[in-house]
């Protein structure tokens, strides 16, 4: 990281601010070579992150705009290194002549995700800090936000601190009875272990337990809508998503396999999964668009299930609910609410699901399907605090930390000496290193960084 880096910051479209960003060992020399202050006092001379008033310069050194310019000296900086902001007005065509001044002064272009990959090697963030960066970048609702800016806190790196913490002190008490046996420290007991593991299995359980609503919040719901062909679930899928996403038709079997889109439903975003109508057929196509929505149904988080309220009930209404049911959370849907309703039956269910009628035409009944869903993922609990497991990355570093801790209970529980299942809390140790970013290989560091802007 001996070079100095720069990019745009901002979407390369017409807006009313833009922002070039720089860092690294000549990032302050460099913005001062295309940037001058109209109070005559040179940017490097002036105090840290106060913004400057001044003319930013082209490749010719032409005035090209009236701008803002601050710095920040490291290691007190977001990258931990020398850095440098200039905000001018957001015209493509000013933020690349800048950019293109900054070059000449020997800067080269920062690759995605590169200022904060930066601060987390510079020991300014942890991986899930740095990880929530992208999340807040990308978050669709409040609650994604909430966590996504309680986690950059660092929130979860604490919580997942404490437990590292409580096993090293497990560690650390091992190894100074094993090298100082002359010092007065308390012996080294199977019920310390016992009381330590314990301590740390119940927190990594608890920890994982955050993984599903997690996930939920940052990459939305999986969401199916299952029922008999023409029930109307592509015109409330193209109704949710605010566009024609699906092929409507009157034509029984339009659609042949799943089609995804996302939609908010107040603070809840689903990844809705139209789905081919669920029925025996002699269609060799159908019948595999059949398989897949059966097959969609086994991952879904949410079955809206899907009832033609304009006429009756037919058997396979109710045993494609019956299946639903056994599978996820369902809301009944009953559809085209805009035409005559046919009779609700008595079902004879041991639990009924919600139940709403919608019109896919007229948007009737669209807000209270929006409440039901809210219900089963309501709002609020530790997501506004940042402490949930939000990725696979994070969840599968914290079930391996959890398996080692089962391993040294079970080796506990065998006899095996104390130095040989301590090995097994070193596993963990690891695995939570890995969590946070303390112990991480290259090529996964890489990976995660992959998925962030140019430029954050």
């Amino acid at each position: 990281m001996s070079d100095t880096i720069a990019a745009i910051a901002t979407p390369a479209v017409p807006s009313a601010i833009g922002i070039l960003r720089l860092s690294g060992p000549e990032a302050i020399s460099a913005v001062s070579a295309v940037f001058r202050p109209l109070g005559g006092k040179a940017l490097e001379e002036q105090e840290d992150r106060r913004l400057v008033l001044g003319e930013l310069l082209g490749p010719e050194g032409e005035v090209i705009d009236h701008a803002l310019a601050t710095i920040s000296h490291g290691p007190h900086s977001y990258t931990g290194e020398d850095t440098a902001e200039v905000q001018c007005h957001g015209s493509p065509a000013v933020l690349a002549l800048g950019l293109e001044a900054l070059f000449a002064q020997g800067v080269r272009q920062a690759g995605p995700g590169e200022f904060t990959r930066r601060a987390f090697l510079n020991g300014r963030l942890d991986l899930t800090q740095a990880e929530a960066v992208a999340d807040l970048i990308d978050a669709e609702t409040p609650a994604a936000v909430r966590q996504a800016a309680g986690q950059l806190a660092g929130a979860l790196g604490r919580r997942v601190g404490a437990i590292y913490d409580g096993l090293t002190d497990l560690l650390a008490h091992f190894h100074a009875v094993l090298d100082y046996p002359d010092e007065d420290i308390d012996p080294f007991r199977a019920e310390t272990i016992q009381t330590g593991l314990t301590g740390a299995r119940t927190a990594l359980e608890e920890l994982l337990a955050t993984y599903r609503r997690g996930r939920y919040i940052t990459g939305g719901v999986p969401c199916v809508l299952a029922g008999r062909p023409n029930a109307g679930k592509s015109s409330l899928l193209n109704a949710l998503v605010g566009y024609d996403r699906a092929i409507v038709t009157d034509i029984p079997g339009t659609t042949r396999d799943t089609v995804e889109a996302r939609c908010r439903l107040g603070d809840v975003v689903l990844r809705l999964i139209d789905t081919a109508g669920i029925r025996d057929t002699d269609d060799a196509v159908e019948r595999i668009g059949v398989e897949r929505s059966k097959a969609a149904l086994e991952e879904a988080a949410l079955i809206l299930v899907l009832w033609d309220g304009s006429v009756p009930v037919t058997e396979e209404d109710v045993t494609l609910l019956e299946r639903a049911m056994d599978r996820a959370p369902v809301i009944l849907v009953r559809t085209k609410g805009d035409l005559p309703s046919a009779p609700m039956p008595v079902l004879g269910l041991a639990q009924m699901p919600p139940v709403v009628s919608v019109s896919a035409k007229t948007g009737m009944g669209l807000d209270k399907l929006g409440e039901l869903v809210a219900t089963q993922f309501p709002a609020g609990g530790a997501e506004a605090a940042g402490e949930l497991l939000t990725n696979a990355r994070q969840a599968e570093a914290a079930r391996r930390a959890l398996d080692s801790v089962d391993r040294a209970a079970a080796s506990l529980a065998a006899g095996v000496t104390p130095d040989a299942l301590l090995t097994d809390v070193e596993e963990a140790l690891s695995a939570l290193g890995e969590l946070t970013g303390a112990d991480i290989r290259e090529d996964i560091t890489a990976r995660i960084f992959e998925r962030f802007c140019v430029g954050k």
